[in-house]
């Protein structure tokens, strides 16, 4: 899409997307609606859909200004770092509009290139960040596994995914505490 260079609708873009990214901070995927952000950016929802023709679109670039704020800043000891991260994705993972936002993003991904980039970047974010504190589990002696980086998210993530978004279900704290004792030996 080719923006326009008229101030008025510089303006009215910054206003839209900083709306958004406030609705997403404070509120969730759930919240960055066409109408919510007309509301909070004080212009009319024809002015939102001229822009974003597509929800996908708009919660992409919502994101695209924002801090993914899981798996963030490691803590020792890592195991109860670790769990707490996991309780926090599966807890947002559970709110129904959340997990929708979650799957239409990655269906949208499979079709369009730009959002495939812009997933493809959240993917890898929170796989680095969830190797990286692995990895400094490992180096303090917290930690054996003979896991890869790669595996790591998926066996650790895949299944709060799984349970959430395709099962709908919530994740009990024993399935968490689970999947932290699967990935390798942890010493105390």
């Amino acid at each position: 899409m080719t923006y326009s260079t008229d101030p008025r609708a510089v303006r009215s873009r910054e206003a839209m997307l900083a709306a958004a990214r406030q609705l997403l901070r404070h509120e969730g995927p759930g919240a960055v609606t066409h109408q919510r952000i007309a509301q909070e950016a004080g212009v009319g929802r024809a002015t939102v859909y001229r822009h974003w023709p597509q929800s996908e679109k708009l919660l992409v670039d919502a994101m695209g200004g924002a801090e993914l704020p899981l798996f963030k800043d490691p803590e020792p000891p890592v195991r109860e770092w670790l769990h707490r991260q996991l309780r926090r994705m599966a807890d947002e993972l559970a709110v129904p509009t959340v997990a929708a936002a979650s799957l239409t993003l990655a269906q949208s991904a499979i079709w369009d290139a730009e959002i495939a980039r812009r997933y493809d970047e959240s993917v890898t974010t929170i796989s680095d960040r969830i190797h990286a504190a692995v990895r400094s589990a490992v180096e303090s002696g917290e930690l054996t596994t003979d896991l890869n980086a790669s595996d790591l998210a998926v066996v650790l993530v895949g299944p709060i995914v799984y349970r959430t978004a395709m099962q709908r279900g919530l994740v009990p704290d024993a399935l968490i505490a689970r999947l932290v004792t699967g990935i390798g030996t942890w010493h105390t």
